[in-house]
């Protein structure tokens, strides 16, 4: 996917990604980052090959300044922008956040459209223009590199908008970026707006215009999109499309578009799509935003088959239901997860891979005692067929007896009792910052298994009398990632119970496997 251009074929379009991960996507409510969350940050975007890295707003906050000085003295190589209102003061505090930088931009902006004009600027048409260009130019005594965006552009008239763009270029801009900052647009009009801009700006062409596109109505991507084919040759855009609102253009998105549809945009970028995951997975953790599991590209579900008909394609050749490598955006590999929708195939493949070649009859037997396995959870782990092929559906492993949990006065207290894999009971008491943290505690000293939990979520399954409620975990245990699930009527014996499910396959898996066989002889 990442082959050299043949020879004879014409070079795609360089687009810039312009990444504002550290400015836009940490204004999005819960993800705000210190200045050293943000230096980590930035140097996973520079490795990721990203041309420009929006660091912060220094006029805003004292941690945004130390941020940018933070990150200016360390990075060299990818440009190093911030962002100022058309403000003097603005700009001479962003300048001074970038004194240290080997490839600076300072970005201003001005709204243009008429319902900012008249209720947040309070400014005439003129006077707009007016202050455009004189903060423009005083930028361009600071830096030679000066990106103007015109906040609420695509609800700007469009003769103004031009104007506007024009007035700033003439002041010494060299980037122009047209937001669609409300999420309003369509790809068609995002396409002509750009088009028309490039074609009746003067000094249009010797300048790089950009597009910054929010996701209100889910179309910041395809808005994106749309913006290089009307000319724009610059995307602002986040990881994981965290931002204001809705959030931003999604850069995996984005990025992975122009790679598998190269030969319809004829454009790419410089980014090193196997690091893509990794990237998603340093922001989770930095802000605590989970990326939920369908999201494209980096979503834990995005190269996942559980439907019997998705696999039997896919052992048959993975091109009918794959566009993409996983390898390539920086998964280990396509996973054929073992649930109520997969079907014979799938089971029979995964067996054979665990070293089990059965007869039809055989077969069969195993796939009826699969599916009733099934009813019961969720996910069917390789563990669980094991102890399905050595006559224990459940599995070895410790069996929650009885839990008391109670939340008063600082910390919350958990007595747990279990029956051990060899019946004997254990009970542990632990203290935590609330009812289910006091709940994992107990149970880790019950079971003597640590786990790291990285997302936590529960929710009714059925409705009216019949409801249970579900818990879904998501840990690690070392290096590995593991994932359970629990249901019950009570939400926290569903969390102890999703708890031991990833517990129990722990264990299995620190015991050699021939003891396990020979526990089943």
């Amino acid at each position: 996917m990442n082959d050299p251009t043949p020879a004879g074929a014409v070079a795609p379009i360089p687009i810039r990604i312009f990444d504002t991960t550290l400015r836009d996507g940490e204004q999005s409510p819960g993800c705000s980052m210190t200045p050293q969350q943000k230096a980590v940050m930035a140097r996973a975007l520079a490795e990721l090959g990203v041309d420009v890295i929006e660091t912060g707003f220094p006029a805003s906050s004292e941690s945004d300044r130390e941020a940018a000085r933070l990150i200016a003295r360390e990075l060299r190589t990818p440009t190093l922008a911030v962002l100022s209102r058309c403000l003097p003061a603005d700009i001479e505090a962003s300048a001074r956040a970038l004194e240290t930088a080997a490839r600076p931009r300072l970005h201003v902006f001005i709204s243009t459209s008429p319902l900012h004009r008249e209720h947040k600027l309070r400014m005439s048409k003129a006077q707009v223009l007016e202050t455009a260009a004189a903060c423009v130019a005083l930028a361009r005594r600071h830096v030679d590199d000066v990106e103007f965006s015109t906040e609420d552009g695509t609800r700007t008239e469009r003769e103004f908008l031009a104007e506007v763009v024009g007035a700033a270029i003439a002041a010494g801009a060299t980037t122009i970026n047209v937001p669609d900052t409300l999420g309003y647009t369509t790809p068609d009009e995002m396409r002509a707006l750009f088009a028309f801009l490039i074609d009746t700006v003067p000094g249009a062409r010797d300048v790089v215009f950009s597009a910054h596109c929010h996701d209100d109505l889910g179309l910041a991507v395809a808005n994106s999109l749309a913006a290089i084919e009307g000319g724009a040759r610059q995307v602002e855009c986040t990881v994981n499309g965290i931002g204001e609102r809705a959030g931003n253009c999604a850069m995996e998105e984005l990025v992975m578009a122009l790679k598998v549809r190269g030969a319809w945009y004829g454009a790419d970028t410089g980014i090193d799509t196997r690091r893509l995951v990794p990237a998603s997975q340093l922001l989770s953790r930095l802000v605590g935003m989970p990326v939920q599991r369908n999201k494209a590209v980096v979503g834990a579900n995005a190269f996942a088959h559980e439907s019997g008909i998705h696999q039997h394609g896919m052992l048959r050749h993975r091109g009918t239901y794959e566009i993409m490598h996983p390898e390539d955006v920086g998964w280990a590999d396509s996973k054929m997860v073992l649930g109520r929708h997969s079907g014979r195939a799938a089971f029979s493949h995964r067996l054979r891979a665990l070293g089990y070649a059965l007869e039809d009859a055989q077969l069969d037997q195993a796939f009826a005692g699969f599916k009733a396995l099934c009813e019961r959870q969720r996910v069917v782990e390789d563990r669980d067929l094991e102890a399905l092929m050595h006559g224990d559906a459940r599995g070895e492993g410790f069996r929650l007896a009885s839990m008391t949990v109670s939340d008063r006065g600082q910390r919350a207290s958990a007595q747990v009792e279990l029956s051990d894999p060899d019946g004997r009971r254990v009970a542990e008491n632990a203290l935590g910052d609330g009812p289910v943290d006091a709940l994992f505690a107990a149970l880790s000293a019950a079971t003597g298994v640590e786990l790291t939990l990285e997302s936590y979520q529960v929710h009714s399954v059925g409705i009216g009398a019949d409801a249970r409620g579900e818990a879904n975990l998501s840990v690690r245990c070392g290096d590995t990632a593991y994932e359970g699930t629990g249901t019950s009527r009570d939400v926290i014996e569903a969390s102890a119970l999703a708890w031991l499910d990833i517990a129990n396959r722990v264990l299995r898996t620190r015991q050699p496997r021939s003891q396990r066989e020979a526990a089943h002889a």
